[in-house]
């Protein structure tokens, strides 16, 4: 229970892998803060965490929304007062060639996936400040350093998401704030659901994954606890991949 005291706000809550983050924040002890668009889903994160023991409190809101955002912070310094740790996970994918993606459906990929990711930050880092810890999680992928066919809008936000990652650790190092990026490869989640019920596409995948399998969202979810232990202090401004052996080819 390393993380007793600290609450903890993790974006795209609802369900994969930001839900497993979370659950996996509350069984270390920390106190959760989850943001999603989907508040039935969102109600049943928080029972799950309030079941272990700790407190989870829901902020339903679309992060892409600057005004949804600010008001959300507000609502959360007045139940939480302060923040420690910070996992921008929300995300989403549409895949198919360049040529056939609409400038909406461009946007709303680089909005969810890297957009929010900078609203959210640049609302809640004021919370974190003057505490000489901190941690910052932004979800990013093996796509910000490898690239599939019809991905040209989510590679691009997840090698933005990544260099946004970058630039915000070293603004906040001397604040002993941390920011990393944690990039999954291929995770039986729900993003990935077209993809497990293609035959052809799953026999695929596991070609190129070395370990034989897809990835475990629990997986993920204990590495993002390990970078927010005071162990992990001096990691920072960096990409942890777990993807199975992919991006090693």
């Amino acid at each position: 229970m390393k993380l007793n005291g600290k609450v903890a706000l993790v974006t795209g809550a609802s369900k994969g892998l930001g839900k497993a983050v979370a659950l996996a924040l509350a069984e270390a002890g920390a106190q959760l803060a989850l943001v999603a668009r989907d508040v039935r889903l969102l109600a049943q994160t928080a029972e799950e965490i309030r079941l272990k023991g700790t407190v989870a409190e829901v902020f339903p809101a679309d992060i892409t929304d600057e005004a949804q955002v600010q008001e959300m912070a507000l609502h959360f310094v007045e139940r939480f007062g302060r923040l420690q740790i910070l996992v921008n996970n929300a995300g989403t994918n549409i895949r198919k060639p360049a040529t056939e993606f609409t400038l909406e459906e461009w946007n709303r990929i680089l909005q969810t996936n890297l957009t929010s990711a900078f609203l959210v930050s640049r609302a809640f880092i004021p919370f974190m400040l003057g505490q000489g810890y901190g941690r910052i999680i932004n979800m990013t992928s093996m796509m910000s350093h490898v690239a599939l066919p019809g991905r040209t809008a989510y590679a691009a936000s997840k090698a933005g998401l990544l260099g946004f990652t970058r630039a915000l650790a070293l603004e906040l190092a001397h604040e002993g704030i941390t920011v990393n990026g944690l990039s999954p490869g291929p995770c039986a989640t729900e993003i990935n659901k077209p993809l497990l019920e293609d035959p052809e596409l799953t026999q695929f995948f596991l070609s190129r994954i070395p370990v034989g399998r897809w990835g475990r969202p629990e997986e993920v979810a204990h590495l993002a606890v390990y970078l927010c232990l005071e162990e992990a202090a001096f990691i920072t401004g960096t990409d942890m991949v777990i993807d199975g052996g992919w991006t090693a080819q």
